[in-house]
């Protein structure tokens, strides 16, 4: 008898959905990796919306988060359902590690544990003098991000002069570097805490978003021994090794890279760059399974 493995999506990336994202083939891409990978392990994959009112999570040996890409919209709620989940069956990655990671501050955290981030800052509300003193201390070219949110939504490029949008969500702001259009950037994927692949995500002539959605690329490339030592230090940083990990970085000027996300809730881990993604993820979550106790 298989053992069933429930996998999180949203009505945002759910087969035959009407509000479907142009980006969810990415979604496809990881059920064809991990189901036929679980199922030679034993294990049947089943992806389910994260708020399906009707899901009985019991019923699950155990829940992966997966491509649960509206959460940023509702992040009250999505936590608060993956605390029930948790209450019923197990949880990977756990609730308070996404509590965690699920708002952008978390890289302070990572920051005081030796991880070079691009320079930062952080506003609660956006006003004008925000604006001014962001282009003052950062640069004349910065982007906007939002505290809560993922694949670029709500983001904004803005450049000493130009209008300023209205941007009600607490931001943070960035000094754009250029790197990120002449080389791209650098996806480090960890599985049960080691090294999985890696990858450069490049973006479309023109545009700096390097998610497929804008018309970025993936390749698949083999790491600098330097780039992946920059790429383990941050992943070391989290002390307790989660199931899964996507590093993503950025060269500097000076050569080296910065820590632009770590990403534990609903990553893309890229399996066609990485076919031996799905066998690695069974095998890491088996041990869990059977050893709950390692989890260390």
């Amino acid at each position: 008898m298989m053992t069933r493995i429930a996998y999180l999506a949203s009505q945002a990336t759910l087969p035959g959905s009407p509000v479907r994202r142009s980006d969810a083939f990415e979604h496809d891409r990881m059920m064809a990796a991990l189901r036929p990978a679980f199922a030679a392990d034993g294990l049947e994959v089943e992806d389910i919306d994260w708020a399906d009112p009707q899901a009985d999570w019991s019923g699950y040996a155990a829940v992966l988060i997966g491509t649960c890409w509206d959460y940023m919209d509702r992040p009250s709620a999505f936590l608060e359902a993956l605390r029930r989940i948790e209450g019923q069956t197990r949880l990977y990655n756990p609730a308070g590690l996404v509590a965690w990671n699920s708002h952008k501050s978390y890289l302070k955290t990572l920051e005081t544990r030796g991880a070079r981030l691009i320079p930062t800052l952080w506003l609660d509300q956006v006003t004008d003098a925000d604006v001014a003193r962001a282009f003052e201390d950062l640069g004349d070219d910065l982007v906007f991000k939002r505290q809560i949110g993922a694949g670029a939504g709500g983001q904004h490029r803005l450049q000493k002069g130009q209008p300023v949008p209205d941007m009600t969500e607490p931001m943070m702001v960035q000094p754009f570097l250029p790197r990120i259009q002449s080389e791209g950037e650098l996806s480090f994927i960890f599985i049960d805490g080691l090294f999985s692949h890696a990858l450069l995500k490049q973006a479309a002539d023109g545009d700096y978003r390097i998610q497929s959605s804008y018309g970025g690329v993936e390749t698949a490339l083999i790491p600098d021994p330097a780039d992946l030592a920059a790429a383990e230090q941050v992943h070391a940083a989290l002390r307790d090794p989660p199931l899964y990990a996507r590093v993503d970085m950025l060269r500097d000027e000076d050569g080296s890279l910065l820590l632009m996300e770590l990403e534990l809730i609903e990553p893309y881990l890229y399996p066609v760059e990485g076919p031996e993604l799905g066998a690695r993820l069974s095998a890491g979550l088996i041990r869990r399974l059977r050893h709950p106790a390692g989890e260390i």
